[in-house]
């Protein structure tokens, strides 16, 4: 089990990011993306704070780390130019907070998050098939969320996804430990949602595709410094 979302002390989470990390580890996952929410009065901090964490307690926590961010209520004008800058100062994934039904999210931050070509689209809410056919075409991943509230469009968005042809990611939002859900509850989920089996081990993939794929290029990035 892999969760590319989740939150952390430095916004809204519980637990600071090395008992986070352990457990999640305990919990059974794999890999784990620290993704706080972030608008510019703190992505330097953020990304600054978590760095060392993820660069260091690696090697020691038998689970593989991502130091990322979730852009939140950021204007979709803006969207772009706060994408790239995460990118710059070492974010390496980007999520975007995207139009659950269950917060006043500006209409347009789905578009303006996949036009910016952000990693993952987190809990999209009613999206529209023009947006999730630019998804699939721009690589940008869908959430199958496990939180309340933001699950309740679950299947909206897997039946435009299986239309267009979009990748579809499963995460837990998580904000503490009890956010953690066992494998049989994210297969359980991933069901009730209307996935088949083929198409919930399909996901899962698809996060073990992306963790390999940006930890990959990280540590290019790294070596070229």
């Amino acid at each position: 089990m892999i969760d590319l979302h989740t939150h952390t002390v430095y916004s809204d989470g519980g637990l600071i990011p090395a008992e986070l990390a352990r457990r999640a580890r305990a919990a059974g996952y794999r890999g784990l993306a620290f993704t706080d929410h972030v608008d510019d009065s703190n992505l330097r901090h953020i990304l600054e704070s978590q760095q060392k964490v993820v660069r260091d307690y690696c090697l020691y926590t038998e689970i593989e780390l991502l130091g990322g961010v979730e852009l939140t209520h950021v204007p979709p004008p803006l969207m772009e130019t706060v994408v790239k800058n995460a990118r710059d100062l070492g974010a390496e994934i980007v999520l975007v907070h995207g139009e659950t039904i269950v917060e006043p999210v500006v209409q347009g931050t789905n578009h303006a998050a996949i036009r910016a070509g952000a990693d993952v689209l987190a809990h999209p809410g009613l999206i529209t098939p023009e947006d999730v056919r630019m998804a699939a075409e721009k690589g940008v991943y869908l959430e199958i969320t496990t939180r309340k509230g933001h699950s309740l469009t679950n299947g909206h968005v897997l039946n435009l996804a299986r239309i267009y042809g979009a990748k579809l990611v499963i995460n837990n939002d998580a904000h503490g430990p009890e956010d953690l859900v066992s494998r049989e509850m994210r297969q359980k989920i991933a069901l009730g949602a209307g996935m088949d089996m083929q198409e919930y081990e399909q996901a899962e993939q698809n996060s073990l595709d992306l963790l390999s794929r940006l930890r990959k290029s990280s540590k290019t990035d790294v070596s070229q410094d």
